[in-house]
Parts: structure tokens; sequence; C-alpha cells
């Protein structure tokens, strides 16, 4: 039906606009909750399944240590850099333990620790960040994109792999993690988009963590809550309390059900703190008082687990000390890895690159060949004398 043949076309006002600009869908059942949704010291902790709650608990304990460890580890020049997520703990190991063995996840830079808790091995994931290597494993294998360093790049390739699976039958759900300054990129608005359209089964986390770098939130976006843009796009926002790991178990584990039945993608903000800096190379003083800090601190997620476990007589001292055991076997194993100095071969870097090796690259990695073949020579005539 074109313009002209609406009903009233002819006529100089119309009190209603056509049909095809009403609301495709209602609004409200989309809206996300007006204060963070929260399991832990309210009645909702009454269900709580004791083993899942141990294993979020020696996952935890085993993420602070593990980002513990890889701090150190650029102090001692073993990495490059190191984003923390200290304070964002419960987070990352929900975002992994909601996955089946053939979803992926798809992280940012600062998610290692949610690699980590998928399975890969903890030098692996650090490998990127050393400087070594393109990604540090393969991602076929473990179902885990490449980190992600340029910001909410990883968002449509998110989206284009959850759409493609589902044109194919495949039973795969994506997980996309993104922090609050990667949802002021355009890849973000462009993914969210798609995904609604096409329905795809992806699930986007967004860990606000009060700061993209230096930038507070309030200076990168004016929306009620970053889980409010989901109406936009028209897919369901959620918001939920980033610190109470039975939480936002709780709310991803039921978005990675809908989009697996077909529901479609979700919005999930999880509000956390980022207690330490950006990364060590960032002085977080010159942007934020200690005070601000201290007070996130007694919202530690660890502890928020601990006291809660402990109360309800599923956890106890022994169990503690478990964890914390386990932790330091972790810990000892990465820091063996990661002394180990690595055998790079320079050709590696035209691995990867295409699936099938351009002209310009084969022509480029034979000039390295010719350039390292002439080196190795000069340095063996100079070893014999010659």
């Amino acid at each position: 039906m074109t313009v002209q043949e609406l009903p009233g076309a002819g006529a100089s006002h119309r009190s209603t606009p056509p049909p095809a600009w009403r609301p495709r869908t209602d609004a409200a059942p989309l809206l996300p909750d007006a204060e963070p949704y929260r399991v832990l010291g309210t009645g909702a902790a009454d269900r709580l399944d004791p083993a899942l709650m141990l294993r979020c608990y020696a996952e935890l304990v085993r993420g602070r240590r593990y980002n513990a460890q890889a701090t150190a580890l650029t102090r001692q020049g073993r990495l490059a850099v190191y984003p923390s997520t200290v304070g964002q703990e419960a987070c990352e190991i929900a975002a992994a333990m909601v996955l089946e063995d053939q979803d992926w996840l798809f992280p940012s830079y600062r998610d290692t620790l949610a690699a980590v808790a998928r399975g890969l091995d903890p030098v692996q994931a650090l490998t990127l960040l050393r400087g070594d290597w393109h990604t540090g494993y393969d991602p076929r294998e473990h179902r885990i994109a490449p980190l992600c360093t340029p910001l909410a790049t990883q968002l449509p390739h998110a989206v284009g792999l959850a759409h493609a699976a589902r044109l194919r039958g495949d039973d795969v759900v994506a997980l996309a993690m993104v922090g609050d300054g990667g949802t002021s990129e355009g890849d973000f608005h462009e993914a969210l988009n798609f995904a609604a359209v096409w329905q795809a089964p992806v699930v986007f986390l967004v860990q606000n963590n009060g700061f993209a770098i230096s930038v507070p939130l309030a200076k990168q976006t004016a929306a009620p809550t970053l889980a409010h843009k989901a109406v936009g796009y028209g897919m369901p926002g959620r918001l939920v309390d980033g610190n109470d790991i039975a939480a936002v178990h709780e709310v991803l584990a039921e978005a990675v059900r809908r989009a697996r039945s077909g529901g479609g993608p979700t919005l999930i903000e999880a509000v956390t703190y980022r207690m330490e800096a950006h990364t060590n190379a960032d002085d977080a003083t010159r942007y934020r008082g200690d005070a601000e800090v201290e007070a996130w601190k007694a919202h530690d997620p660890i502890d928020l687990l601990e006291r809660e476990l402990t109360a309800r007589g599923i956890l106890d001292e022994a169990g503690i000390q478990a964890a914390r055991d386990d932790a330091e076997v972790m810990a000892a194993a990465l820091r063996e890895g990661m002394n180990a100095d690595p055998v790079l071969d320079p050709m590696d870097l035209f691995a990867h690159v295409y699936a099938e090796q351009t002209d310009r690259l084969r022509e480029q990695a034979a000039m390295l060949r010719a350039e390292l073949d002439a080196h190795h020579e000069a340095e063996n005539e100079a070893e014999n004398g010659g």
C-alpha cells in the first residue's frame, strides 16, 4: 500500500500516524528494574544451590589470586600490561559458568579471567598481554574469541556468529562482554540493532565499573541506566548487582536460556567497580578518591558470598582454606609458565591472517625469510671466524 492509498490520504490533517509508524512492541516488558537485582542478603538467597555457590566461591577466590599474580608479573617485567578485574570477579566468573561447551565467549581485553574460568590455561590467556603472539590460544578449540583490545569491536562479531549458527541450526549462544566505556562506541549500537532485528541468540554483558579509563559514566551517557538502552533496540534490559555472583549467575543463565530457545538477545548491565587502576600504567588517584574505593571494598564480591554461605552453614573454615590452597596451586603454575622464556618464530607473523595467504603476504613472508637467513648466515660466519 502506498501513502496515497492509505485511508484519508487526501486529507490536509491526520490525527493519528499510519500503522507502520506505530510502536513495533510494548516497551514495558523490556524495561529494567528500578534497582539492581540482588540475591545475597535478601529473601531470594533461600533458594541458593549450595553446590553451585561453593563452586562460585572457589572460582572467586581463584580469580582474585589470578588477578594478584598477573599484577605481580607486570612489576617483574613478565607482562607488558595487565588490566585488573579485582572487584569484578563475579561478572567474569558467572559469564563463563553459564555457557555450554558449544557456546562462544567474546571477551574484551580486560576479560582474561572469564577466559580462564571457562577453562583456558592462564598462561595462554595472558600471552597477548605479554606481547608474544597474536592471541595465545586457538579460539575454535576453546570457543573463546580473541581478546579484543579495540573497544566493542567484538560485539558485531558475536552477533554475526550467533546469527550464522541459528541459520545453520546449530545450538549455539554467544555471550559478548564489554565495559561501560565500550557502550559509547558505534560498534555497540550496531551490534544491538542487528541482534534485535535478527533475533540472534546473543547475550550482551556490560560490566559498568564506573570509569572508561578516567572518564566517569556520567560524562558518557545521560540514560537512566545502560540497561535502558536495550529498549531502543527492542530487546529486554536487565540491571543487576555485579558484585553479587548469585544474582549475576541467575540473570545471565536466564538470558542464555532465552537466547537458546529462540527468544532473541538481552542486554545486561552489571553494576560493579574497578577497585584497582585501569592498568598498571594508570594512576587512578588522579580521578577518584580513596573514600570511594574503600566504600566499594565493603561490597567486595568474595566477602558478600563468604558471609552468606558461612551464615547458612554451607561454608566453613576448612572450605575457605581449601579454596585458598587451590588458588595458590594455580598461581604457582602461572608463575612457572610466565617465567619460562618463550621460543618465538618471526614467521608466525604471517600465520592466521587469511584463510588463504594473499600474494602480497607471500611476498612479505619471503622478504622476511631472506632477511632471517642472511642474519643467521652472518652469525655463523662470525662464530666460525669467517
